[in-house]
């Protein structure tokens, strides 16, 4: 091993930084089994870290897509009570809707819903149930609903007040074996005959959970005012032009609503924001728990790093006293074994990155999924396994540099 001296000086020679990392790596290579071991805790440690990154962030994502398919940007506005009990309910109409669609700037598109209940005949002398929806031909794009076949109807059928209705897909797979079967054929809903152009699903399943269940037909809002004696609506939608304006645009509707009918009526002005809230503390709950998982399995690789670490000391001890009896100081002495612990960290951290990526990465490549992939996790990781290298190898570097240089001589 190389000295360097000051000419000139009486003091000892030292040995430089790249000096005691080289002799580092050299230690490392001559005990490659020992130290391989012992780097395994700290690659599983750094690769679980990454993966449960990983899956959070998939999860988070999952979760966050499915609630939004329920309505992109939609706001939900419905009459909840207030007023004296034998008082007219104050439901909501159609102006209220044209109201808000001219006040309220940011609402790109909106749609009432007028709920009726029918029955209609299946066969065999059986009859089922069956709720009939009134909406606008905007109701598929603020629900994001999905047309599985033949067409939602459109702006002509409303004018025109056309006797056309859309099928729910369970419903018409119930009814006609399948959805493609279903266009065309006609029922009745009060007595009238409405052809089936089309059928549709929710993007997300909400089980029964929306306005919308297995049994539902949508026919058009000016044909289903045939059957009601009154212009109250069940509820509105309305749909934000941005994600940012839901929850603004969502207190002015409110606002707007409240100022057309009675102070003591009560409207429930709701969006999917405080759900979307909620679904992203919960997923970083579960990730921080998850990360806790894994900061116990880099805790015993720290130990294991300690462990070995102190039993390279005792195995070296004699060494260490030839080194400081030619001038290396305790802060040299310190410096190597800890050097050689964080090179043990580092190792165990590098690999465990390569595998904590390549995993996700190979689910990209090798399928259509899009595993989001944070590169903050793998900076993370290899911080955290030096940061294990220094605090587990402090202790192991500090006894080293207290041994004394005469009793180490004659150590044995």
């Amino acid at each position: 091993m190389a000295l360097t001296t000051t000419p000139g000086t009486c003091r000892p020679p030292k040995l430089v930084t790249g000096e005691i990392l080289s002799f580092a790596y050299d230690t490392f290579c001559a005990n490659k089994v020992r130290f391989a071991l012992t780097a395994v805790g700290m690659v599983i440690g750094t690769a679980s870290l990454i993966l449960v990154v990983t899956i959070g962030m998939t999860g988070k994502q999952y979760v966050l897509n499915q609630i939004q398919s329920i309505g992109a940007n939609m706001i939900e506005a419905e009459y909840q009570g207030g007023g004296e009990k034998n008082e007219t309910p104050d439901l909501l109409t159609i102006q209220d809707m044209n109201a808000a669609m001219n006040d309220v700037p940011g609402i790109v598109a909106a749609s009432p819903v007028v709920p009726l209940d029918d029955r209609i005949p299946i066969g065999g002398g059986k009859m089922r149930d069956l709720r009939v929806l009134g909406v606008f031909p905007e109701y598929t794009a603020v629900r994001n609903l999905v047309v599985t076949s033949g067409r939602f109807f459109d702006a002509q059928d409303e004018q025109a007040r056309n006797k056309v209705g859309v099928m729910q897909q369970k419903l018409a797979e119930q009814l006609y074996g399948s959805v493609d079967n279903a266009v065309g054929k006609e029922i009745k809903i009060a007595g009238l005959p409405f052809t089936i152009i089309g059928s549709f699903r929710e993007r997300v399943n909400t089980f029964g959970m929306s306005e919308v269940t297995d049994n539902s037909v949508v026919i058009p809002y000016t044909v289903s005012r045939f059957f009601t004696d009154s212009p109250d609506v069940r509820q509105l939608y309305f749909s934000a032009a941005e994600p940012s304006m839901v929850v603004p645009v969502t207190e002015q509707i409110k606002k707007v609503i409240q100022s057309r009918h009675r102070p003591e009526s009560v409207y429930v002005v709701q969006n999917l924001t405080e759900l979307v809230n909620v679904a992203n503390r919960t997923a970083n709950a579960l990730t921080m728990v998850l990360l806790l998982i894994s900061a116990v399995t880099l805790l015993v690789s720290g130990i294991g790093i300690m462990n070995i670490m102190l039993a390279t000391v005792s195995s070296r001890i004699r060494e260490i006293g030839i080194r400081k009896a030619i001038g290396a100081t305790r802060r040299e002495i310190r410096f190597q074994f800890l050097s050689e612990a964080i090179l043990i960290s580092l190792v165990g951290g590098l690999l465990g990155v390569i595998i904590g990526l390549a995993l996700p990465w190979s689910v990209r490549f090798l399928t259509e999924y899009r595993i989001p992939i944070s590169g903050l996790s793998a900076i993370v990781a290899i911080a955290v396994s030096s940061l294990v290298g220094i605090l587990f190898g402090t202790v192991p570097a500090a006894r080293a540099a207290k041994l004394d240089p005469v009793e180490s001589l004659r150590y044995e």
